[in-house]
Formats: C-alpha cells, structure tokens, sequence
C-alpha cells in the first residue's frame, strides 16, 4: 500500500512538471481534425469554435474512416498557417491521353470555385504547370476576365529532374493573376496527338501546384492518370484575410477587430483586406485574446544577446547591460575598457616588478660573490679565527698566560720578552689567540 503511494507521488509530480503546449485554437474548442491542426480564426464542430462562418471547417469522416478536414467541397487541407494567412489544400490534375494511332482514350478537365468569403488563389505561392512532349494546357478564370496558357515539346525522351527549368521542353509553366477566385484548367494535344512520341509519353498534365512542394522530378513522361483515391493531386495554397476592409476602417468598429492584445493589424502581399499580426518581441497565435506571448530574444537565432556584459529579457524586447568600466548599447557593442582587463594589467605590472627586483638582487649579490673570490675570500673562510678579549676587573688584574710552542710565560715576563706582544698570543701552527 504504501508502495503505492509513493507511485501516485511520483507520477503526480512528473505530470505536474511535465510542459503543456500552447493551444493555437479558440479555449475550449477541439484543435485537430486528424493529424491537421485548426488554429483560430478558424474552428470545426462547433460554429462558436470559429470566428465567424467563413471561417467554419468541415471535419467528417472520410471512406476509410478516418477523419478528414475539408474546405469547401472535395478540398481537403492538409495545413492551415495563421501566422501566414494560407490554407493548403489538394486539388486534382487535369489530364488527356491517347493510343499509339493518335486516338484520344482519357482525358479530365476540371473547374474550382472558392467558397464565398476572404479567400484567394495565392499568385506568390502557386505555378500552373503543364507536363507532356505534345501539350497545350490552359487556365482561364470561371468568369472568362482571364486566360494564360503554356505549350511543351519535345521530340526524345526529357529527363524530368527538379533541376529541370520547365522553359517548354518536357514542362512549361506560367504564372496567375493576383485575387483570382475560380479557375478552369485543360490540357490536349498541340499537333499530332502524341503519335510522334508514343514510344515514351502518351499523357499530358496540367495543375496548379505549390511551388515550395512541388517536384517534377515527380512527374516522369511516361505517366499515366489514376482513378479514385490514388487520382494524381497536388498542393495548392489559398490565402485568406479576416476581411475585406482597411486597418483604418475596422479599427474604426472596436467590436468586430479580429487582432488580439500585443497584435496589430497588417496587409497582405495580395493587397486585398487586412490580417493580424504580433507585435515584435511577441510570438503566437494575433487573433486569440491573449495569443500573442513575450519572447526571450536572447534564446532566438540571429538575435544579438550582446557579446560582453549582462541581458535582461523585457516584455517585447531585451536589454544589455556593459560590464564594469565600459559604456555603450550592450546589442551592438560597449566601448571602453573592462575593469577586470585594468585589474589585470596592474597585476602583471606588479608581477614584473617584483621578477625584475629578484634578477637585481640575484646579480648584486653573484657580482659580491665575484668580488670575495677575487679577494681571497675563499681562503679567510677556511681558517679558524679565534679572537679573545681580554677583561680587566675592576679590583684586580688576572695575570694572562700566553702559551709559545712549550713555555708558560706570565704578562709581566711577556713584556719583556718582546714589546710587541700586549694583549695577545700568537701559537704556533699559525692560529690567532
């Protein structure tokens, strides 16, 4: 039992430790449909989930059973950004086929109209591009305001690399027009319905394709359509505003401004309506309340957190401070120098004062040495010098023996003796008393 205890201790602690991820969808709403996240403005299951019908995604159950999230009809995404306004969905491609006698045996058009609401082809982001040796595609829009169309050729087999330009031998490509809503594509023969290059291509494709995901190394010339859930299909990116209205016009009605607190209201690359955006210094989601959160910018790659001194996160921004005895925004760079580097001079500074004053002692004193040497020093330390003196009381002199090879003599005889010896003694063998 008490074992456990302990066990509920220790996961309840690790779960209370363990990092909760930030929710992109509106609080107390369901944030995927599948493995595809659905950030707010948009939302599915509930109408309150989004921000207003437009915006309302469908998350059903597809043939297999499994769930899938759709825009509009038969689209389904497999990305939504808020941070770049795009949804990205799958759309079939267009094809025309033919037998080796030039006699057409499958061929599929298609037509696309977005849903009502803020949304838009995205022209920065999408390529119409034709594949084939014998095709003409076209695309021109539902209401007959636009048309572009590419031709590709080619008499031998081409290599589809993705290095290969698509400049109209075995792909072409040409570009949409901005704000473009509906779409009609189609693709046939240009000449002679694929006779002259049967041997290795009886098939043309035309789509709209991402150009980020797009490979045509994907797309051989020898390919042939599908049907069903294997039919060829490839990404394509529609843009999406909140609204078709300036920042001046929806900051004027505070009630239906879509940008949350630390957000501001942007422009699209399309120039059409306005999107929300965080303030810099600030990452999440702009059209939550509170989704746009503080950054530590000194954790972020290709931030400066400053190369000396100290850096204090702010809210939206960061600060540096120098270090002692510089000056200077500590981002850019301090001037000055550093009161640890002075420190340190004056420490080598006193550190060779002190090694040059040992090199002169060490010297003064090898020259003395030299000198003693030079003087017979060598020899006046080898004797043995003893020095005697004599004292004299103040009551009564000692009588002193002075001792000359055998002979005792006292200090009356010794004066005259010699009047040389006084106060001292010479003994043989040449030692000093």
């Amino acid at each position: 039992m008490m074992l456990q205890i302990m066990w509920v201790s220790w996961l309840m602690m690790l779960l209370s430790l363990w990092p909760v991820a930030s929710s992109d969808a509106k609080p107390g709403c369901q944030e995927k449909c599948g493995n595809v996240s659905v950030p707010y403005p948009f939302g599915i299951l509930e109408k309150s989930c989004a921000m207003n019908d437009d915006f309302f995604l469908n998350c059903s159950s597809n043939d297999e059973g499994h769930p899938e999230l759709l825009f509009g009809t038969g689209m389904p995404i497999s990305d939504i950004s808020e941070l770049e306004g795009t949804v990205t969905v799958g759309i079939y491609a267009a094809f025309n086929c033919y037998n080796k006698t030039g006699i057409e045996t499958d061929s599929y058009a298609l037509s696309m109209t977005l849903r009502s609401g803020p949304f838009m082809f995205s022209n920065t982001r999408n390529i119409f591009t034709a594949i084939g040796c014998d095709t003409l595609a076209g695309v021109t829009h539902s209401e007959s305001t636009y048309g572009a169309a590419c031709l590709s050729l080619c008499t031998e087999y081409v290599e589809m690399s993705d290095e290969n330009p698509c400049s109209g031998s075995g792909c072409c490509q040409t570009s949409i027009p901005k704000g473009l809503k509906s779409f009609n594509y189609s693709v046939s023969s240009a000449y002679y319905n694929y006779r002259n290059v049967s041997d290795f291509n009886l098939c043309g494709f035309a789509f709209l394709a991402d150009n980020r995901s797009l490979k045509i190394s994907d797309w051989p010339l020898s390919r042939t359509p599908k049907d069903g859930k294997d039919a060829y299909a490839t990404d394509v990116v529609i843009e999406w505003v909140v609204k078709n209205e300036t920042c001046e016009q929806t900051k004027a009605n505070t009630s239906a401004y879509a940008c949350g607190t630390n957000a501001d209201c942007t422009y699209p690359e399309s120039g059409q309506g306005y999107r929300c955006s965080c303030n810099d210094g600030f990452e999440g989601n702009p059209y939550l309340q509170e989704g746009c959160q503080d950054i530590d910018e000194r954790k972020v790659e290709g931030k400066n957190p400053g190369q000396e001194g100290t850096s204090e996160n702010m809210i939206g921004n960061y600060k540096c401070r120098c270090p002692l005895g510089k000056y200077g925004d500590g981002k850019t760079g301090c001037k000055g120098v550093v009161i640890i580097t002075i420190i340190s001079a004056v420490a080598a500074s006193f550190f060779l004062v002190i090694i040059c004053l040992l090199l002169y002692i060490i010297c003064t004193k090898r020259r003395k040495e030299k000198k003693f040497k030079e003087n017979r020093g060598k020899f006046l330390r080898n004797q043995r010098v003893k020095i005697f003196k004599i004292m004299d009381s103040t009551k009564q002199r000692r009588d002193r023996l002075f001792v000359r090879g055998n002979i005792i003599i006292t200090s009356q005889e010794s004066r005259s003796t010699s009047d040389s010896f006084s106060d001292r003694g010479i003994i043989s063998d040449q030692e000093l008393l």
